[in-house]
């Protein structure tokens, strides 16, 4: 288990709100274990963004409609991203390209798109990586070896545990993911053959143990690393994980 995992034994339990992460706080459930400046510095942070939809480029206020914009813009995006060839351009691995992902995908949307958050953020019951820890776990998880198939899922858990970006991180992440598994292995997921419940409850469990979804996603590995309907069909799988289905790419 990494540090920034176990620390969220000891951060009080946030509540997710549907479409966004902005938990609801109880500032009044407080673990003995945790020093008062990682729970002030925490909820402080985390407190300035509840119940509000994310400020965007195009000025939408309701979070209903900024999703549906968001996934039809970004799944463009992300077609583009491919047929580019931009995406076998980044070196594999780095959070450099971590970030020019994100931003390749939501800058149209976000000003703050392959930018490193500026708020803590929960998801459901756990919070990933805290403010004041996140820019050194950053640095570890690129040290992070990427060799062989085991080394490369570790690496992909502790970046999901650490959650650099305000929103857009599972999307740009999966993507992330292949890439390196594509210029180390010569290989990628056929997401469209990974179970939603199944893979996000692996993924749930995989700060504590990584043995689930290793077993997983292995199980959906293929070969065929440029074939655009992998990858296609693997976008809206992506995106279905995180409740965005209302366009395919096939459709835009």
């Amino acid at each position: 288990m990494s540090a920034l995992a176990a620390l969220n034994y000891c951060l009080p339990a946030c509540l997710e709100s549907k479409l966004s992460y902005y938990p609801t706080v109880n500032k009044h459930h407080k673990s003995s274990t945790c020093s008062s400046m990682v729970y002030n510095n925490y909820y402080k942070n985390i407190e300035r963004e509840i119940d509000m939809t994310l400020e965007n480029k195009l000025g939408i206020t309701d979070s209903v409609e900024l999703a549906k914009v968001e996934e039809k813009i970004s799944k463009k995006r992300a077609i583009e991203l491919f047929e580019s060839g931009y995406l076998n351009n980044l070196e594999h691995g780095t959070f450099k390209s971590l970030a020019e992902i994100h931003k390749y995908l939501f800058e149209q949307i976000y000003d703050f798109a392959g930018q490193i958050r500026t708020v803590n953020i929960a998801k459901g019951n756990f919070r990933f990586a805290p403010l004041m820890y996140l820019r050194a776990s950053l640095e570890n998880i690129e040290k992070m070896p990427q060799s062989t198939y085991d080394e490369i899922i570790e690496k992909y858990v502790e970046m999901n545990v650490a959650h650099p970006f305000r929103e857009g991180n599972g999307r740009s992440t999966r993507i992330w993911l292949d890439l390196i598994l594509k210029k180390e292995l010569g290989q990628v997921v056929d997401w469209s053959r990974v179970d939603k419940e199944d893979y996000l409850s692996a993924m749930e469990r995989s700060p504590v143990k990584t043995i689930e979804i290793k077993y997983i996603l292995k199980q959906a590995l293929t070969e065929k690393i440029n074939d655009r309907e992998i990858y296609m069909k693997g976008i809206d799988h992506s995106y279905y994980y995180e409740d965005y289905f209302t366009f395919k790419t096939s459709d835009l």
